[in-house]
Formats: structure tokens, C-alpha cells, sequence
């Protein structure tokens, strides 16, 4: 017995020293991000940066509204998890109650491989395929434009929610499977009102995930969704998230300039929206495992 709690030690050490550097490397990168953010205060205020509607940092004045910014990353984000969501739960229904075994053996493989496609060839196919498509099929001035985006980026979530959202629908018991087949319902029923419900928590996280991938994704949006800083009306409006503006505009900036630490800000938004969604997941994963004790 004291061998093999001798035998713990070590993993346990290496757990513990693994995990201890990520939490200091994030406390770095928070403290790099608000060291080089906060000196953009000194030139506008908080507020006008949250509610400005301009966006020309190069100006004479410069104006640093990053409204037209956030606007743009929360509608991409938005829509693309409403073009996905669904997809990708009825793809989770389905390859775990539905699918034939040999089937599964082959699809759920494939749609995690498609998971690590990379975003640039995402992009490209945005610009080159996609987006004169649009422009040809609605009559648009250009293909480059929220949709165009939002597609692409459907694309990219679809396989990350899916993936964990049948991993979870996977994990729910048989025994409640077969108890609800013993009292005469079908399998329609039984998936939609036994699986689904139990599974609820862990699907809940995985489209959290995708959510956060969309949130933080640069290529696709730097390269299909048109660039425009501006406060998007309609799907086929150009838009500038701010992955795509921190993308574009960080490499020409004057390190030190109002523009830079304006960037850098942008930079911390991001990271304090994707930690707010992690802080809602681990709440949810908490309240599902509350539940399932």
C-alpha cells in the first residue's frame, strides 16, 4: 500500500507542476495584456472606446470607437452558432443513437480529423469560392461580408460541438436508455426526453466550446469577412472583428503609439469575453455534476 502511494507521488508532482505553469504563464499574459492597454486611457476614456463608433487610429485626431469592432466579433460569433448549433447537435444525435456501429466506426473519426483543418484553407476557400458565389447568386457588391464569415466559421465549429456533444450524449447510462424502452417508449422519445435531457450539461459545454473558437478566430475572419469597421445592418455588410483588426494592424503600428496600446486593448476585450465563457462553462460542469450525484 505505502509503495504504491509512494508510486502516486511522482504523477501527482508532475500534475501539479504542469498545471501550476500554465496558471503562471496565463497570470503573465493578463498582466502583459493590461500593462500595454491601460496607457490607451490616458488619450479616451473608457467609454468612448466602448461605445465609439469610429475607428481610424491613423487619423489626426485618431479615434479609437471600438464599437463597430465588437459589433463585428459578436455578430460573426453569433451567427455562426446559430448556423452550427443545430448541425452539430443533430450530427451528435445521430452518430450516438441512430448510427449503425460500422458507421460510426467511420464518420465520428473523419469529423474529428475535419475538426483540425486549418482555418487558413478556410479562408481561402471564403475568398475564392464562396464569396463570388454570394456575389454572383444575391447581386451583392461583394462576396467579403458577415455571411460569407459566418459560414465559414459554422464550418469550423461543427465538428468541435459535435465531437463532445456525442461524447456526452455517449456517456449518459444505458439503464435509462432501457428503462424508458420498458415503459413503452420510442427511440424518438427516449433520445428527446431521457438522453438529451441527462446529457444536457455536457452538451451545453461543448457548444460553449465552439463559441470560444469562433470568438477567437483570426484567418477566416481576417481573410472572408471584408474588413470594414463599421456597425454591420444586414448579413451582407462587410464587418471587422477585432482578431481580424489586431491581425492586420498590429505588424505597422508604432510600438508605444496610441494605436498600439488601442490594439493591445482589443487584445484584453477578447481575453476577458473568452474567460467569461469559461467561467460559464465550468459553472455549468459543476452544476451537471451537482446533478448527476
Amino acid at each position: 500500500m505505502k509503495e504504491a502511494m509512494k508510486g502516486d507521488i511522482l504523477p501527482r508532482r508532475i500534475i501539479t507542476g504542469v498545471a501550476l505553469t500554465g496558471m503562471t504563464i496565463m497570470i503573465f499574459i493578463l498582466f502583459f495584456l493590461v500593462k500595454e492597454s491601460l496607457p490607451i486611457l490616458r488619450e479616451v476614456t473608457l467609454l468612448q472606446i466602448l461605445t465609439g463608433k469610429e475607428w481610424y487610429p491613423t487619423y489626426d485626431p485618431p479615434s479609437f470607437g471600438m464599437l463597430p469592432l465588437i459589433a463585428g466579433s459578436v455578430s460573426v460569433t453569433m451567427l455562426s452558432a446559430l448556423l452550427a448549433i443545430p448541425l452539430s447537435l443533430g450530427l451528435a444525435i445521430f452518430l450516438s443513437e441512430a448510427c449503425p456501429r460500422l458507421l460510426r466506426e467511420i464518420f465520428k473519426p473523419t469529423l474529428e480529423i475535419l475538426g483540425f483543418l486549418p482555418s487558413v484553407v478556410l479562408g481561402f476557400i471564403g475568398m475564392m469560392v464562396l464569396a463570388p458565389w454570394l456575389q454572383e447568386k444575391l447581386d451583392l457588391m461583394t462576396g467579403l461580408n458577415l455571411l460569407n464569415a459566418s459560414i465559414l466559421m459554422g464550418i469550423m465549429i461543427v465538428p468541435i460541438v459535435a465531437s463532445i456533444a456525442e461524447d456526452s450524449l455517449s456517456s449518459v447510462p444505458d439503464d435509462l436508455r432501457d428503462a424508458s424502452y420498458a415503459m413503452g417508449a420510442t427511440r424518438w422519445e427516449t433520445t428527446t426526453r431521457v438522453v438529451f435531457p441527462a446529457a444536457l450539461p455536457g452538451i451545453l459545454e461543448a457548444c460553449l466550446l465552439g463559441v470560444m473558437r469562433a470568438v477567437g478566430e483570426t484567418m477566416v475572419v481576417l481573410m472572408a469577412a471584408g474588413g470594414s469597421a463599421v456597425i454591420p445592418k444586414s448579413l451582407f455588410d462587410a464587418v471587422r472583428p477585432l482578431t481580424s483588426t489586431i491581425a492586420a494592424e498590429m505588424g505597422e503600428t508604432p510600438v508605444g503609439s496610441g494605436h498600439y496600446h488601442a490594439l493591445f486593448f482589443a487584445g484584453l476585450l477578447l481575453f476577458l469575453f473568452t474567460w467569461a465563457i469559461n467561467l460559464f462553462a465550468a459553472r455549468i460542469e459543476a452544476r451537471g455534476r451537482k446533478w448527476r450525484e
